[in-house]
C-alpha cells in the first residue's frame, strides 16, 4: 500500500481508535515529545552529536511507549502492523499527519469531550 492510501486509511479509521480519555491525554502530551525526538536525532545526526542523536531516540522510544500503553486501554484496539515496514510509515504518519489532523479539525477535542 503506498503512503497517500496509507494515510486515507488511517485517517479513516483515526476516531475509532482514539476515544479513551487516558489515550487522549497520552497522544496530546507525548506526540509533541516524538516530534521533537525526531527533529533532535536528525540535528544530532547532521552534526555528528552523537549523545543529542541518542537522546533523540530515546524521546521517540519513551513517546511511542506510552502511545502504546494508551492504545492498550482502548475498547477498540489498533490494527496489528503488517511488518516492519508498515510499522514504521504508520508510525510516522501518524505522529506527523494524522494526530496534527485529528487536533487541528477539532477530532481530538470531541473526542475527549465523549470520552468515559
Amino acid at each position: 500500500m503506498g503512503l497517500l492510501k496509507l494515510a486515507k486509511w488511517q485517517w479513516e479509521g483515526y476516531p475509532l481508535y482514539h476515544r479513551a480519555r487516558i489515550n487522549l491525554l497520552i497522544h496530546i502530551a507525548l506526540v509533541p515529545l516524538f516530534l521533537a525526538g525526531n527533529v533532535v536525532l536528525l540535528v544530532g545526526i547532521a552534526r555528528a552529536s552523537w549523545p543529542a542523536a541518542v537522546a533523540g531516540l530515546a524521546a521517540m522510544a519513551v513517546s511511542f511507549a506510552a502511545q502504546g500503553i494508551g492504545h492498550g486501554r482502548e475498547t477498540n484496539p489498533s490494527v496489528p502492523f503488517a511488518g516492519p515496514g508498515n510499522a514504521l510509515a504508520r508510525i510516522f504518519l501518524e505522529q506527523w499527519i494524522a494526530f496534527p489532523r485529528f487536533v487541528i479539525s477539532g477530532g481530538w477535542l470531541r473526542a475527549f469531550r465523549s470520552a468515559r
